[in-house]
């Protein structure tokens, strides 16, 4: 069957959808940067640290030279003919679908519903530093998505940089089964080229061409072959072992062409059983090229990952096969929004199938409504480019839609299917906001509403004692960007507190509680009685409530008001009013009137049993513990780790990495603050640190009653 529509400018097989992710500052935006030159898309490189970077567009991410936001773009390569060089794809131009992500923690949304939608991913690590936390968070995100995967190790050029310690670090640390194909001749300074392992050659860079635009592909020397034979033969043995045709060949000791081995390690990398390796300096313009060839020859077009499966909304058991083809009825995923100054309502969304122009009208399952697509963009960064159609496989913007939300899918009039969509961590960290005059009221709830919905890990909502605005983020970092964009760009002025720990509370022990609503004023009056018993639940499992009522204490009509009640309790816990997690509720018993007995009766009822029996089932509060990663030179390791202790730090373990101490701690959330500033002092400004979220933990006796009262304030 032709999957391909006649009018598509580029095959199927001949499209990739990557990502770029990594760790913080391990140089994602700068080899995105080197790619969309070496293929032609822009004619200057820029550099993220002038503030000049293609997909740095934001006035946030150019003064902090940081990605703080996804940016999309397209472009094209093909593979030129090179003597002595087996290519699978020779003289044939691809597009490539690019999303740059960032590697701050706070912003792992955007990598989160990235990776959703694409086929294959670059995950960039540093020479130097190796495995990161943050690029540990990526790796699971990739596996959880079952997204392929090939490795750049960046930053070859910089002092202590080493390609094998790496490549150890990825087997011990991630489990990847990771194999070297593009092997760095020389580092650090003397970094020069590549051993291409596949082809047995040598790839120079020309230090005369600082652009790095000219290479020369040359016989191995004797040391080289040495290197390149070694890993060939690790390259062939990892092949086979996870490649059912190679591996046949290589038991038969047949002859194993070029072909046939770049063909098996195109197989076993789509089917994440073999993860490629290459070794290179973005910044210093060696090696890109050579990875895009990897990324033609190994990564996945959308043809070669398994069909999407989506479900009926009236009936999750019933699956239905997504096929990859232009000649299906539209199928797509809108993971992203993004509130354009110039357009509107930007919708970013993948096509699974089927195609869509501009002019069509689309069907939004979850909404039982249609709208009209006023215009189809293809995102380059922050440059809109106007296009007729879009095919499956292809990942642009629409707009014109204004009810659809992140994670909603896009399907022709009348087909009722819902694709998975992205899953996001719950915010960890909240402030009150409030406009400084009653003027910019009405324009600062427009910019929360905006922003929250771009952003599924920013939350909004007002708090009912105070009648504050309180948002909340996944950091210090994403609220900032958050206040800092509402006066840019929507021009508000407001007023901010200072960042407010979300705390949990949970219990340690069964307990039974009992609730009665009883409310005689003349006429008809209130009455409900619950009783109940509550029992701490398995970390992560959340609130379960059972009805294990018998002989109709409670009315069936009234249970679903009791189990409500239950819930509605759960959000304010009896400590310091804080949500409360990980508790099972069994209803046991009850009474009622034939009159006066009605849903809201029996709704505070539960209610009221439910703070009874927290009282009695041990409640303990609960605070968000950070994993903290700080690498310091080894003079300052001391003064580093006692300043973690005096934060509560527990310290996991420790590391030397050349002339650098690598510290790992747990560390409450709350003793976080401000700490990057504290770091840079204890340094001298020479240490960096990454934090990430790692699970809750109960709150010391001794600072309760100080976090019980600050709620209360």
């Amino acid at each position: 069957m032709n999957v391909n529509h006649p009018d598509r400018p580029y095959a199927l097989e001949r499209t990739r959808n990557i990502g770029i992710a990594a760790h913080i500052d391990a140089g994602k935006t700068t080899l995105t940067e080197r790619i969309l030159f070496y293929t032609g898309m822009i004619h200057k490189i820029g550099e993220v640290h002038d503030g000049a970077a293609t997909t740095d567009w934001m006035e946030q991410e150019r003064e902090r030279g940081i990605t703080i936001t996804s940016a999309a773009v397209t472009t094209e390569w093909w593979q030129n003919e090179e003597e002595g060089v087996s290519k699978l794809y020779n003289e044939e131009k691809h597009c490539i679908n690019i999303i740059d992500t960032p590697g701050h923690v706070d912003f792992t949304a955007e990598v989160e519903r990235s990776l959703r939608v694409l086929d294959g991913a670059i995950v960039v690590f540093c020479g130097v530093a190796g495995v990161q936390p943050q690029t540990e968070t990526v790796w699971r995100q990739a596996t959880k998505y079952n997204v392929p995967r090939i490795i750049f190790v960046n930053k070859m050029d910089r002092t202590g940089a080493d390609f094998d310690n790496v490549v150890s670090e990825i087997r011990e640390k991630l489990g990847a089964n990771a194999v070297r194909i593009l092997i760095p001749i020389g580092a650090e300074e003397n970094l020069k080229g590549q051993i291409d392992v596949v082809n047995q050659k040598a790839v120079y860079f020309s230090d005369d061409d600082l652009l790095g635009s000219t290479y020369t592909v040359k016989d191995l020397d004797e040391e080289q072959q040495l290197v390149a034979k070694a890993a060939y033969k690790e390259l062939v043995s990892s092949t086979a072992d996870c490649d059912e045709i190679l591996g046949e060949k290589f038991v038969m000791e047949e002859e194993i062409s070029l072909t046939d081995l770049k063909q098996a390690i195109r197989r076993a990398t789509i089917a994440n059983k073999l993860v490629p390796v290459a070794g290179g300096s973005a910044f210093k313009n060696k090696g890109v090229q050579y990875l895009l060839d990897a990324v033609i020859d190994y990564l996945p077009s959308p043809l070669d990952i398994p069909f999407t499966t989506g479900m009926d909304p009236d009936n999750e058991e019933i699956s239905i096969e997504i096929p990859t083809t232009d000649n299906a009825k539209f199928t797509a995923l809108a993971f992203k929004l993004w509130a354009d100054k110039f357009v509107g309502k930007l919708v970013f969304f993948r096509v699974y199938s089927g195609v869509v122009r501009k002019g069509d009208t689309v069907y939004n399952p979850r909404t039982r409504k249609s709208e009209r697509v006023g215009r189809l963009i293809r995102i380059q960064a922050d440059e809109h480019k106007d296009i007729e159609a879009c095919y499956a496989g292809d990942i642009a913007a629409m707009v014109g839609l204004k009810n659809a939300t992140t994670g909603d899918t896009l399907a022709s009039v009348g087909y009722d299917v819902v694709l998975e969509p992205p899953t996001f961590p719950e915010p960890v960290i909240s402030m009150a906001v409030e406009p400084r005059t009653k003027a910019d009221q009405e324009k600062l709830a427009l910019a929360l509403a905006r922003l929250s919905d771009e952003d599924p890990t920013f939350m909004v909502k007002t708090d009912e004692e105070t009648g504050q605005t309180i948002i909340s983020g996944m950091g210090e970092l994403h609220l900032e960007i958050i206040v800092d964009r509402i006066k840019r760009e929507f021009k508000v002025d407001a007023n901010t507190g200072a960042p407010q720990i979300t705390y949990r509370e949970t219990i340690t022990k069964a307990a039974n509680g009992e609730g009665k609503l009883v409310k005689q004023s003349g006429g008809r009056g209130q009455y409900g009685h619950v009783v109940l018993s509550v029992a701490p639940n398995e970390e992560g499992k959340g609130i379960s409530v059972e009805n294990k009522t018998i002989g109709g204490s409670i009315p069936k009509e009234f249970i679903n008001a009791v189990i409500k009640g239950c819930r509605e309790a759960t959000m304010n816990g009896v400590i310091a009013g804080y949500p409360v997690i990980d508790t099972h509720v069994d209803v046991l018993d009850g009474s009622y009137h034939d009159v006066d007995s009605n849903e809201n009766a029996f709704t505070m009822a539960a209610i009221f049993a439910m703070r009874d029996a927290f009282k009695k089932a041990g409640s303990i509060l609960l605070e968000p513990i950070m994993a903290v990663e700080v690498t310091t030179p080894d003079e300052y390791q001391g003064d580093v780790m006692g300043d973690l202790n005096r934060r509560r730090g527990q310290i996991q373990n420790m590391e030397s990495k050349g002339a650098y101490s690598v510290v790992n701690a747990n560390v409450p959330l709350k003793e976080m603050f401000g700490y990057s500033t504290a770091v840079r002092t204890l340094s001298s400004g020479r240490a960096s640190y990454a934090m990430t979220p790692s699970h809750f933990e109960q709150v010391p006796t001794a600072i309760v009653e100080e976090i019980a009262i600050d709620r209360v304030a």
